[in-house]
């Protein structure tokens, strides 16, 4: 799927009050968030994408996630009902936004659907039926994009993208717990150890990869299959629970 645009928020004021369990949470500096925002929206629009910068908004905390709020695929935007009350009236900024480019679908009760569960092919997606999206969503998001929907289901996980990525064309970056998943299997797998389960969640853009710092072996599989790497310190997103992608809406 060709993208050239991203949609982004930096950390609002009260990004520290954010939806996470993390040990660290506590620890989140707000001042060095905004810089890492900053430099992967940098990063994106080296590699050729127009960065969408909304206003930040500062009475959501979990804001900055904008991927969570609405999913693009082929000239349609699904605006998803997300699961936490406490996320629910993020949207309305990426909504207009997106509606200058594409036309724009809503998720309904009893859907909860985020885009931090939705791993983008050409010819499908793969939807996580997780603690966030249900099958309603799933339904729901497949019915107004038109496209096939094949699902993951584990309602231990918050969002199935904190554990594969797509690179495009097939090919798709996947933590060893989900490796033998069957609906997977027409991919072409490159495996991320366990230990660096987090760094499975990366972006793509042609042969070139954005990810977090500090997964030397992750970095050195996208290497050695040709891609270009672009490691960023990303630490004050896990404690909020959040990862690269959860970060842009890539259209």
């Amino acid at each position: 799927m060709s993208t050239n645009k991203a949609i982004v928020r930096a950390p609002g004021s009260r990004y520290s009050d954010c939806l996470s369990s993390h040990p660290l949470k506590r620890t989140i500096d707000l001042v060095n968030a905004r810089n890492q925002h900053a430099r992967y929206c940098a990063a994106l629009s080296e590699l050729g994408m127009e960065v969408i910068c909304l206003e930040m908004d500062d009475e959501h905390p979990d804001s900055c996630f904008v991927e969570d709020v609405a999913v693009v695929h082929n000239g349609k935007a699904l605006m998803c009902r997300t699961a936490k009350e406490s996320r629910q009236g993020e949207e309305g900024p990426v909504r207009e936004t997106l509606s200058q480019y594409v036309s724009i679908g809503f998720a309904a009760a009893p859907a909860t659907i985020e885009g931090g569960d939705v791993v983008h092919f050409d010819d499908r997606l793969i939807c996580g039926i997780t603690q966030r999206t249900n099958d309603d969503g799933a339904e729901q998001m497949g019915e107004w994009l038109e496209i096939k929907i094949d699902v993951v289901r584990d309602p231990k996980i918050m969002h199935l993208k904190s554990y594969m990525s797509s690179l495009g064309t097939g090919r798709l970056l996947v933590t060893e717990r989900y490796a033998d998943t069957t609906v997977l299997g027409e991919l072409d797998l490159l495996v991320v150890p366990s230990e660096e389960w987090y760094g499975s969640n990366v972006i793509a853009v042609d042969d070139s990869v954005i990810m977090s710092k500090g997964y030397p072996r992750t970095e050195a599989i996208l290497k050695s299959n040709g891609y270009r790497v672009i490691a960023l310190d990303m630490t004050e997103f896990p404690k909020c629970e959040g990862a690269l992608t959860c970060l842009s809406i890539l259209f």
